[in-house]
């Protein structure tokens, strides 16, 4: 839920307008739009890139992931490995577009670590291959850009430890 929204139906609740500060948010948010809609599109535009380079990355640190026995080990497991990160990817440009880690959190954070668990997926892996996402995403951001898409790397790596 963007700020708008999560204003607007706070105020609502309580039958009355918005508040300064509320509108001030707003007015933050929106001032904003233009960056978060930016940084969405390079990533976006890019997901294929940055998935295979944090993969790479991944595999580099954490070889016993694609070693006989490792969750990522053989081609199957590790394009599903692969499309996790994609999937995180994803969540996160939502999330940036929001402005707000409502929707990583409601899509795809809540009942993540059980579901890891009950599959014997190293929890630690994820959060590691999440991380070298935003890495390989900060070398296509600016530095402003890179700091605002950084929050939701790190909400992500975070919600997974």
């Amino acid at each position: 839920m963007s700020i708008v929204t999560k204003s607007i139906v706070n105020a609502d609740a309580e039958a009355r307008y918005l508040s300064p500060g509320e509108l001030d948010r707003i007015k933050a948010f929106v001032s904003g739009g233009q960056q978060r809609l930016r940084i969405a599109q390079v990533l976006t535009d890019n997901r294929e890139r940055l998935v295979k380079q944090a993969g790479d990355s991944l595999f580099q640190k954490r070889p016993d992931v694609v070693s006989p026995g490792g969750n990522a080990y053989g081609q199957e497991l590790t394009a599903t490995c692969l499309r996790d990160l994609d999937y995180y990817l994803r969540l996160i440009t939502y999330g940036i577009v929001a402005g707000d880690v409502t929707p990583i959190e409601e899509i795809g954070i809540i009942g993540v670590r059980e579901m890891y668990k009950s599959l014997g997926t190293p929890i630690d892996a994820v959060s590691a291959g999440v991380a070298a996402l935003k890495n390989a995403a900060s070398t296509l951001l600016s530095a402003e850009d890179s700091a605002e898409a950084g929050a939701y790397f790190d909400y992500v790596v975070g919600a997974l430890a």
